[in-house]
């Protein structure tokens, strides 16, 4: 006896589902590989638009107390009156906790800054080593 064909013909054979998983894998794999730069460009531009949101409050902070924060009171100033500003402080001046950059990392502040003399500096660095500040054109706008 031979065996029907309709049995042979009810499921796929290892070959076709094999097939069908590379297909898969490959797309997945593309689809990996674009993502990376979108990941990368969000981020920095993440960054960017934090740091024009510090800048915000940095100078309504200054307009409030007539300097900038310490180096010492840092970004938390913003949120929690210096010890010695308790009279003058009229914040907070964000709404929430100091947010870490996109790689979980804190932001740094130094005032006066090395690239702005004039008033402060707000950075983060990239786990490529970009510099992201308030020096750069783009979040200067």
């Amino acid at each position: 006896m031979k065996p029907s064909s309709s049995r042979r013909k009810r499921g796929f054979t290892l070959i076709e589902v094999l097939l069908v998983l590379v297909i898969l894998v490959v797309l997945a794999s593309l689809a990996v590989v674009a993502y990376g730069p979108i990941q990368k460009k969000y981020r920095v531009d993440a960054a960017k638009a934090q740091i024009g949101l510090f800048k915000t409050a940095l100078e309504t902070y200054r307009y409030s107390v007539d300097t900038y924060p310490s180096d010492a009171s840092g970004l938390q100033a913003l949120r929690d009156a210096p010890a010695d500003l308790q009279g003058k402080w009229d914040g907070p001046y964000i709404d929430r906790d100091v947010p870490l950059d996109p790689w979980h990392q804190p932001y740094q502040y130094k005032c006066p800054g090395n690239k702005n003399r004039d008033s402060f500096d707000v950075w983060t660095v990239s786990p490529e080593g970009e510099m992201i500040g308030n020096w750069s054109e783009e979040t200067r706008k």
